[in-house]
C-alpha cells in the first residue's frame, strides 16, 4: 500500500474514533485545528545570495488538525486525550517527519489536584514561553529561530502539570526523546542504558493581575547509535523570563542559558551560549494588533553571535479568521549562520545577513 494509501486509511481511522467517542453521552470529543498559509520573500536565500519567493505553511501557527476528548469518571476526576496532526497546507503532506500525529500523541487523567499524561508532548519551554514572547514562539521570526529546542515536543514522555491559584507547577521525563528519527535510526530506550536520548524538564509559572513571571529547566542526554553521540553528553537550559500587562499593551523580557555538549568533537567543541529577548505588543483597535520583538544570541565559545528584530501587524477578520504581515532582520557575525526561519534554513553562508517578510491568513477550527 502505498504512502497515500496509509495515510487515508489513518486520517479514516481518527474519524471512526471521533464518530464512537461521540456516542458516549458522558464522553466529550472535538475535532479542531488551525490552517495557516502565506507568501514568504527572503533575501540571500542561497551561496549565491540570490533571493527567495515562495509560498509557506504554518506561519503564525502550525497548520494542524487533532482531536481532544475527556470522559467523566466522578469525583472530580477525568480522562482525557489529545492526537494532533501536523501538516503543510501549501503541499497537503504531513509535517513533523510524516508521522500522523506528530504534534502531539497523549492520554492521561486530571484532576483538583493536577494532571498527568503520558505520550508524545511539548516539552516545558514551549509549553510556557509561548506566553513570554511577543511572537509567541510562532515558526516564523521568533526566538524559535534563535534556539529551535523553544518549541521542542519529546517521544515516550510523562508530564505532570498542577495549578494552584496564581501558581503553577511542571514537570516531565522522557524515557527516550525520540531524537534519533531525525538521523534515520529506530527511536526508543535502550536495554541497558537508561540515560540514552533521555530528557527531563521542571517550571514553575506565577501569574496574577498583569503580571506574570517563569523560571525552566530542561535537560536532554546524547543518544546511543548516533554518530559523535553518547548518553553522558547533556545539553542543559535554564530560562527566565517575565511579562506584563499595560491597559492595551504587554511587554516581554527574557534570558536563557544553554550549555551543551550532544554531538560535541574535537572538531566541534561543546556549546555555550546566552539568549535575550525583548518585545512588545500593542492593541491598536479590537481587530488591529501591532506587536514587535528583538532577539540577541551570544555565543561564549565561537563567533557565533547574532541579532535580530521582527515586527507583526494582526487583523483579526473574525473570532476564527485572520491575515497578517510581518517583517524581520537577523544579523550574523562571521561564524554564525542563522536564518530567519532557523539555524543553517534558507540562507547563505556564515556571516551572511537577511531580511524577510510574509503575508498570510490563518483559520482557526
Amino acid at each position: 500500500m502505498s504512502q497515500h494509501h496509509s495515510l487515508l486509511r489513518h486520517i479514516i481511522l481518527a474519524a471512526g474514533i471521533l464518530a464512537a467517542g461521540a456516542a458516549q453521552a458522558q464522553a466529550s470529543v472535538t475535532l479542531y485545528g488551525v490552517a495557516d498559509a502565506g507568501i514568504e520573500f527572503l533575501t540571500h536565500a542561497d551561496a549565491n545570495g540570490n533571493s527567495l519567493t515562495r509560498m509557506t505553511s504554518g506561519n503564525l501557527s502550525g497548520s494542524r488538525w487533532g482531536i481532544r476528548g475527556s470522559e467523566d469518571l466522578g469525583g472530580s476526576v477525568q480522562a482525557l486525550f489529545v492526537l494532533e496532526n501536523g501538516f503543510d497546507i501549501d503541499a497537503g503532506t504531513a509535517a513533523q517527519g510524516g508521522r500522523l500525529f506528530g504534534r502531539q500523541a497523549f492520554v492521561g487523567m486530571s484532576s483538583p489536584y493536577g494532571r498527568a499524561t503520558l505520550g508524545r508532548q511539548n516539552n516545558i519551554l514551549y509549553d510556557i514561553l509561548i506566553r513570554y514572547d511577543a511572537m509567541a514562539v510562532s515558526p516564523r521570526y521568533s526566538v524559535f529561530m534563535m534556539d529551535a529546542m523553544t518549541a521542542g515536543r519529546y517521544d515516550n514522555t510523562a508530564k505532570y502539570v498542577g495549578k494552584f491559584g496564581a501558581l503553577t507547577v511542571t514537570g516531565l521525563y522522557s524515557f527516550a526523546r525520540g531524537t534519533s528519527l531525525g538521523g534515520g535510526a529506530v527511536a526508543g530506550e535502550v536495554p541497558g542504558d537508561m540515560k540514552s536520548d533521555r530528557a527531563l524538564s521542571g517550571g514553575i509559572e506565577y501569574s496574577a493581575g498583569n503580571a506574570g513571571f517563569t523560571v525552566i529547566y530542561d535537560e536532554q542526554q546524547g543518544t546511543a547509535g548516533i554518530a559523535g553521540q553518547n548518553s553522558s553528553q547533556k545539553d542543559r537550559r535554564l530560562a527566565v523570563a517575565a511579562a506584563y500587562r499595560f491597559a492595551n499593551a504587554r511587554v516581554y523580557a527574557g534570558y536563557r542559558w544553554l550549555n551543551g555538549d550532544i554531538g560535541a568533537t574535537a572538531a566541534v567543541p561543546a556549546r555555550r551560549t546566552d539568549l535575550f529577548w525583548i518585545g512588545a505588543g500593542y492593541q491598536l483597535t479590537p481587530a488591529l494588533s501591532l506587536s514587535g520583538a528583538g532577539y540577541l544570541l551570544n555565543d561564549r565559545r565561537r563567533n557565533g553571535d547574532a541579532w535580530s528584530t521582527a515586527v507583526l501587524l494582526d487583523y483579526a477578520l473574525s473570532r476564527r479568521t485572520d491575515v497578517y504581515a510581518q517583517v524581520a532582520y537577523i544579523h550574523n557575525d562571521d561564524g554564525s549562520r542563522i536564518g530567519l526561519n532557523g539555524a543553517s534554513a534558507s540562507i547563505g553562508p556564515a556571516g551572511t545577513s537577511q531580511f524577510g517578510a510574509v503575508m498570510g491568513m490563518r483559520h482557526k477550527f
